[in-house]
C-alpha cells in the first residue's frame, strides 16, 4: 500500500500497524510503502507515481494490480490475473469508462464537474486534437479511448513498461487527468501496444466501492481562465508539474476548435 506521510500518520492513529522487525510496516496483509519527497506540489499528480510507474517502484515484480484507495478488494488477486491476463494471453488490462468513449467527452465532463482547471483541460485537449487524436468512433481498433483507471492489471513486459513511462510523461507534461492521456499514448503507439479493455460493470464482482469524500486537492482546480494564472501572485500555477502547458507550442492552437460533444448520459 503506497502512502504519503500524511496518510501514514492517519493510519497509525486509527488502526494497528505491525512492525516485522526488518523495517517493514504492515496493516493486515498490506505492507505500507512510504513515498518520501513527493515530486509534485499537487497531491493528485503525486498519486500517479505509484499508479503508473509501478514497474519502477517494484522492479522485481513480474505482475502488478493497481487498485485505487476507494476500492476494497473482495477476490483473490490471482483470479484477476487468470481472468484478465492469462486466460486470453493478455499482458495489460484496464476497464473501459462507464459513460465516455472519446477523450473529448471526458474533457467536457471534467470541466463540468470542476475536476481540474477548465482552461488547462481545454489546452490539453487542443494539443491532442492538433496532434491528430480524433474522437473515438467504431472505425477505431479500440473498444474505447477512455479507461476507468481505478484498476490496472499488468504483466511487466518491456512494451508495457514503455507504455507506462510514456503515459506518465503525458501526466507530467500536461494535466494529471490520466484518462485523457491514456488514449493519446495508445493512438501514438498504434498497433504496437495491445491491451484488453473489460466492461466497467465487472467492478461489482471484484470490489466494494467506498465513495471519495470530495475534496479539491489544490486551488488550481478552481481556476476559470488563463488570465487568473497570468495575474496570479499566490502560487496557483504548479511549479513542478504540467510545465508542457506553459512552454511555447509550435502549432497555432488558437485556430483549433475542439470537436462538438453531445452529452450521452446524465450521469456522465
Amino acid at each position: 500500500m503506497a502512502v504519503d506521510q500524511q496518510s501514514l500518520d492517519f493510519i497509525k492513529e486509527n488502526v494497528t500497524v505491525r512492525d516485522d522487525g526488518h523495517g517493514g510496516k504492515w496493516v493486515g496483509i498490506w505492507r505500507l510503502v512510504l513515498l518520501k519527497t513527493p515530486p509534485y506540489d499537487e497531491p493528485r499528480r503525486n498519486g500517479k507515481v505509484p499508479k503508473i510507474l509501478t514497474h519502477r517502484l517494484y522492479p522485481q515484480a513480474e505482475y502488478s494490480i493497481w487498485i485505487d484507495g476507494k476500492m476494497e478488494l473482495i477476490v483473490d488477486p490471482l483470479l484477476m490475473l487468470e481472468r484478465y491476463l492469462w486466460r486470453d494471453k493478455n499482458t495489460f488490462a484496464i476497464a473501459r469508462h462507464k459513460h465516455h468513449q472519446s477523450i473529448y467527452e471526458e474533457a467536457d465532463a471534467i470541466k463540468r464537474r470542476k475536476r481540474y482547471a477548465r482552461p488547462l483541460i481545454d489546452l490539453h485537449a487542443k494539443i491532442y486534437f492538433y496532434e491528430g487524436m480524433e474522437p473515438w468512433s467504431v472505425k477505431k481498433n479500440t473498444v474505447s479511448d477512455v479507461p476507468e483507471g481505478a484498476v490496472i492489471i499488468r504483466e511487466h513486459t518491456a512494451l508495457n513498461n514503455l507504455f507506462s513511462c510514456l503515459w506518465f510523461n503525458e501526466v507530467n507534461l500536461f494535466t494529471p487527468r490520466d484518462q485523457l492521456s491514456f488514449g493519446y499514448v495508445v493512438y501514438r503507439l498504434g498497433s504496437a501496444f495491445k491491451f484488453f479493455m473489460f466492461p466497467n460493470c465487472e467492478y461489482n464482482s471484484l470490489f466494494i466501492l467506498h465513495s471519495h469524500t470530495r475534496e479539491h486537492s489544490s486551488v488550481v482546480e478552481w481556476v476559470k481562465s488563463l488570465d487568473e494564472f497570468k495575474r496570479n501572485t499566490t502560487g496557483l500555477k504548479e511549479s513542478r508539474g504540467g510545465l508542457g502547458l506553459w512552454m511555447p507550442y509550435p502549432g497555432d492552437l488558437d485556430s483549433v476548435s475542439l470537436p462538438h460533444v453531445t452529452r450521452t448520459s446524465p450521469a456522465g
